[in-house]
């Protein structure tokens, strides 16, 4: 497949824009006026299509509703002073949708339907991007088994799909995180670096949790000792330490391999600080609270882009930071809407104009 391959489009009659009140925009609850669709099938991928967004017909033994083979991505679109419309870094999320495909058994997506079919949805629904401060037009790649049958094997039949939501901030406020120690996310040889649907499902109790003891999220533990630190719900998380930025490294297969958290250590590079990604507990945490060097904590991922943590808890001990006296979060993410704004250079080549 190619990207000279005809796509068949089909516009909606009346567009839903005019009736979308930007000033009130919760994250993921409103969507465009188009949708790309596409099935795996024989072995090979047919009937790419941009249509209009609407419901999906599926039959009660669809295999992804028992056995759980469903994979996503989060990406967004921005658009700069001139209102040029640009994604950002859709190539990374699509080597990680196909990771996933892999360790779900599913078939890889070719470039020439992710991005060429990406480019094509959103230039018909260009005007959906919100043109503001911390606004984007968030995408959704996902793909799921389609046979209808039950019995638990790999599916022979899929169905992707790419939605589009214009979207506000997704944190307003600095957050609450509460640093988990019954339930486990992942584990070495599990899921963890995958975005299956399963790893978010699974986090959801958890989260509620939180939410009753009065906090936003969950800073998610190892399944063994729960004290080595992995990722915060939605997000990956970053410590600043002294003048050294450290994350949960990637090597045990338990985290995800976030876009934004590569975005921002190359930023924090350029900044001059030193990176460690590395395994890091919470009790390095805590010693570095009581002695002062733990200067910041906050979140990264695509939704969220950079979410300032104000209360860190563990058991009894509670962290608490004022996020209004930080430095260097805030300038990253300056660093990071300079560069979607077109307001920088784009020198790590990480837009693709639409």
């Amino acid at each position: 497949m190619t990207e000279a391959l005809d796509i068949l489009v089909t516009k909606v009659e009346r567009s839903k824009l005019n009736e979308m009140n930007f000033d009130e925009l919760p994250f993921g609850r409103y969507f465009t006026d188009h949708m790309l669709e596409a099935d795996y099938e024989n072995g090979e991928w047919k009937n790419v299509e941009i249509k209009p967004y609407q419901p999906l017909l599926m039959e009660p033994s669809m295999a992804a509703l028992h056995y759980g083979q469903a994979i996503f991505e989060g990406i967004k679109a921005y658009k700069d002073e001139n209102s040029n419309a640009f994604i950002f870094r859709p190539y990374d999320n699509l080597r990680r949708f196909n990771l996933s495909a892999e360790r779900m058994n599913m078939p890889t997506v070719p470039e020439e339907i992710f991005i060429e079919g990406m480019r094509r949805l959103i230039a018909l629904d260009k005007n959906w991007i919100p043109q503001r401060k911390d606004y984007a037009l968030y995408i959704r790649p996902v793909m799921f088994s389609t046979d209808q049958f039950l019995g638990v094997r790999p599916s022979e039949t899929y169905k992707f799909l790419i939605i589009l939501s214009p979207t506000g901030p997704y944190f307003a406020a600095p957050m609450k995180i509460l640093v988990e120690e019954k339930y486990t996310r992942a584990a070495p040889g599990g899921v963890g670096f995958s975005k299956n649907a399963g790893n978010y499902g699974g986090s959801l109790r958890a989260a509620t949790d939180a939410r009753e003891k009065g906090y936003d999220q969950v800073l998610w533990t190892d399944a063994f000792e729960h004290k080595w630190l992995q990722e915060v719900g939605m997000m990956n998380v970053m410590f600043i330490i002294g003048n050294t930025a450290i994350t949960p490294s990637l090597d045990e297969g338990t985290i995800l391999n976030g876009v934004t958290r590569d975005s921002v250590m190359t930023i924090l590079r350029e900044m001059g600080m030193e990176v460690e990604e590395r395994k890091i507990n919470i009790d390095e945490v805590m010693d570095a609270y009581k002695n002062g060097t733990l200067k910041e904590v906050f979140g990264t991922g695509t939704a969220a882009v950079i979410a300032p943590i104000k209360e860190l808890r563990y058991k009894d001990h509670v962290m608490q930071f004022d996020t209004t006296a930080w430095k260097i979060a805030p300038a990253v993410k300056a660093r990071l809407s300079a560069i979607r704004e077109g307001k920088a250079d784009d020198v790590y080549n990480w837009l693709v104009r639409i």
